[in-house]
């Protein structure tokens, strides 16, 4: 990291994933080109969770390269007598791998209804037991994170 003045401890990064409203994961298409998709997710330990449909460009990338990177953005706040963005942001950097096990299946969608819906966690088991077959879950294993903060 080249501004090491704002960069934050493992900790803190952390709490940037377990709050950003959204993340951007990253990979490589089978072009060799970058490609970037928007994402909920949540963290349970150390992977982070996601759904998806069980085709697409994307599952096409993750089988061909399993290296993946995800952005987290936290707060941010543009004052308006300055040309600066203060910020707070996390960088993950892993591996990718397809959920396979029901059981993981329904803690991963568990924690990321409850993260992103909580309110409607009354109807969860009806959603799974419609769902849980055709929605595929993603894991990424974490390796590495950095935090960065622009007070």
């Amino acid at each position: 990291m080249r501004r090491k003045d704002r960069q934050m401890p493992k900790e803190w990064a952390i709490n940037i994933v377990d709050k950003c409203e959204w993340a951007t994961l990253s990979t490589i298409d089978t072009d060799g080109m970058p490609y970037c998709i928007p994402l909920s997710i949540a963290r349970i330990d150390n992977v982070i969770y996601f759904h998806c449909a069980k085709e697409g460009k994307k599952i096409d990338c993750f089988r061909q390269n399993n290296q993946v990177c995800i952005s987290c953005v936290g707060d941010t706040l543009r004052p308006t007598d300055e040309f600066t963005t203060k910020y707070e942001s996390a960088i993950i950097r892993g591996k990718i791998f397809e959920v396979l096990d029901d059981n993981e299946k329904i803690a991963a969608l568990r924690a990321i209804c409850q993260r992103h819906t909580p309110a409607n966690m009354p109807n969860f088991d009806e959603a799974i037991s419609r769902s849980l077959k055709i929605t595929a879950i993603w894991k990424v294993i974490i390796e590495d994170v950095d935090g960065k903060r622009r007070k």
